[in-house]
């Protein structure tokens, strides 16, 4: 899209927290862990805590949901359907649902809901940011990478009119005063 993008946590600071959330799941004693990413925007961070739980000693299965509560805008529209399933069956297994953001708590309650229907021995969540004051159902995450403030934020893994996933950092696109963005202007 050719704007600046200000970095609100870098590649580096990501990294480091990846590895310590590791530690912190591998500290669970987990048993059969089926890692289930919810997609689209949590890829990029399901990616890389999956390779850090393989660092810190676990071997999880992994499959991946996708769920929408977003039409064609950027606000919820309060019901949640899933877009595409996963295949294995959870029954009896503990699960970790790996999202990018923690904001109305639909899709994650929802998610969470529905590996708990199927038979899950236990459901964990991990989120790699959080909006704690968007809130507009009760869940709160068990792992949280980081504390959000309440911007529209980009990159890693996550999107504007699927623009920025590629960034290596999370960042919020660079706003002029007439609320126009601002034209990158290289560096």
């Amino acid at each position: 899209m050719g704007h600046r993008v200000n970095v609100l946590f870098s590649a580096d600071t990501i990294g480091a927290r990846n590895t310590e959330l590791a530690a912190e799941i591998a500290a669970l004693n987990t048993e059969r862990l089926l890692v289930v990413a919810v997609l689209k925007g949590s890829f990029v961070f399901a990616a890389d805590l999956i390779r850090s739980l393989h660092s810190a000693g676990l071997a999880p299965e992994v499959e991946f949901i996708s769920l929408s509560s977003y039409r064609d805008g950027t606000v919820s529209s309060g019901a949640v359907r899933i877009v595409h399933d996963i295949d294995s069956d959870v029954a009896g297994r503990d699960v970790l649902l790996v999202d990018d953001i923690l904001e109305s708590g639909r899709t994650l309650a929802f998610a969470k809901d529905l590996m708990a229907a199927r038979g899950a021995r236990k459901v964990l969540t991990c989120v790699l940011l959080e909006k704690p004051n968007k809130r507009a159902v009760r869940v709160d995450a068990d792992l949280v990478g980081f504390r959000c403030p309440d911007l529209f934020v980009v990159g890693y893994g996550m999107d504007v009119a699927h623009a920025y996933r590629e960034l290596p950092f999370v960042g919020v696109v660079d706003v002029g005063d007439d609320g126009e963005t601002k034209p990158d202007q290289g560096g």
